[in-house]
């Protein structure tokens, strides 16, 4: 697993901040955010690429390309299959087999921003010749696999705030029909700049607690008011059994299966009886060849929109007849919403909790809406063995992506 968030590039850091209720919300620094209504975000601060991205691209790219190649180095290394210190096992790996599918929902915001910039105050001349290449949401697989010579199954999926859990679906079923031994896969973003942040106030997306910017993502809360804004980046190494056996690999956890489905609604909401996500977590369910039973933990999309919140918890409800045996948290109360990368973060805080047996809060839950009824949101830490993990990512569009890890049993 690697990770790129407002905790740093550590995973267990990453976790073990979870873990104690940290929030990673904070007044906007990157560039002067005071005259919009909202002015914070959980932004990654001094950025440590770590020596993963040489320092000229590291000047050139976009953080979001960035994120995606230090996430998929620091996975890799990891997985025991980095040039420093493991050159044996990458000699042994045969690249051809070995894909990256790690998806943007904006792609290279700040270098778009900066293009346009360039464009309105000095004309064409002054756009850098990066300014295409960087602003497209592919560049980051296809510049992590130009890095690491991956040569198999190359591309970016795009769905919003689906992204990651679409690229880990295409990821395993790339492997399952024999097109890959191994792939790097999940999703990056680093859309905190002022037009971004001025399209979500101008939808009337993002939470407006100037005041108490920690306090804003409060998701099932009745005194939600929108979402706030996060970047970074969440990736797996995925493979088969065989192949992780073969290399004596260190096997974190099982990927059981996932699904995909489109609300086919609406451009922003999501359906109010829940049906797309349902249907979605039946299918994914079903895919993993599991009881509904063995679910016992769910890492929620858990926005804190008014709209969102409601209908994912509506379909819960439906699927599961007894919800109150399930424990469910909300990564996004300290992390804020990553967007593309979302689903890979929450993946990582999935397959955390299946190690450690520790589930980490959810933050500001004061006055829960009464459509949660007897679930547990884990307003504290809890312990569990989770059994069968289940992961939901939801997007603009209407695409709904969940998928399902579990312990790994030898």
């Amino acid at each position: 697993m690697g990770v790129c968030s407002c905790f740093g590039n550590d995973v267990d850091t990453f976790y073990n901040s979870l873990l104690a209720g940290q929030s990673g919300v904070v007044p906007i620094t990157k560039f002067d955010a005071s005259d919009f209504p909202t002015n914070f975000a959980a932004q990654i601060e001094k950025f440590d690429h770590e020596n993963l991205v040489d320092r000229k691209n590291a000047r050139r790219y976009d953080d979001a390309i960035t994120y995606a190649v230090v996430s998929a180095k620091k996975a890799l290394q990891q997985a025991g299959l980095d040039n420093s210190a493991n050159a044996d096992a990458v000699e042994k790996l045969d690249k051809r087999r070995a894909g990256v599918l790690i998806g943007s929902g904006i792609g290279g915001s700040t270098v778009f921003h900066q293009g346009v910039k360039k464009y309105f105050e000095a004309g064409h001349r002054k756009i850098t010749p990066f300014f295409i290449p960087y602003t497209l949401t592919n560049m980051g697989s296809a510049l992590a696999a130009i890095d690491l010579g991956f040569m198999g199954p190359n591309y970016s999926i795009s769905t919003a705030c689906a992204t990651a859990n679409y690229a880990f679906v295409n990821a395993a079923n790339h492997i399952r029909n024999g097109d890959a031994d191994l792939i790097v896969a999940g999703g990056s973003e680093a859309a905190l700049t002022p037009i971004v942040l001025g399209g979500f106030v101008a939808c009337r997306a993002l939470s407006k607690r100037r005041d108490s910017p920690a306090e804003a993502s409060r998701p099932w809360d009745k005194d939600r008011d929108g979402f706030v804004m996060g970047e970074g980046a969440g990736v797996l190494v995925m493979e088969s059994l065989q192949h992780a056996q073969e290399r004596g690999a260190d096997i974190l956890a099982e990927y059981l299966g996932g699904a995909l489905t489109c609300d086919a609604h609406h451009m922003t909401d999501p359906r109010e009886d829940g049906l797309g996500v349902f249907t979605c977590i039946e299918r994914a369910i079903s895919n993993a060849n599991i009881d509904k039973d063995a679910v016992n933990y769910i890492n929620a999309h858990a926005t804190s929109t008014k709209v969102g919140d409601v209908a994912e918890i509506r379909a819960l409800t439906k699927v599961f007849s007894d919800p109150s045996r399930i424990k469910m948290n909300a990564t996004k109360s300290m992390i804020g919403h990553s967007l593309g990368a979302s689903g890979g973060m929450e993946a990582i805080a999935t397959i955390k909790a299946i190690q450690t047996g520790k589930l980490h809060p959810t933050l500001n839950q004061v006055d829960l809406v009464d459509e949660m009824g007897s679930i547990d949101t884990c307003p504290e830490q809890r312990s569990l063995e989770i059994t069968a993990g289940l992961s939901n990512s939801f997007g603009f569009g209407g695409h709904n992506s969940v998928v399902i890890f579990g312990p790994y049993k030898q």
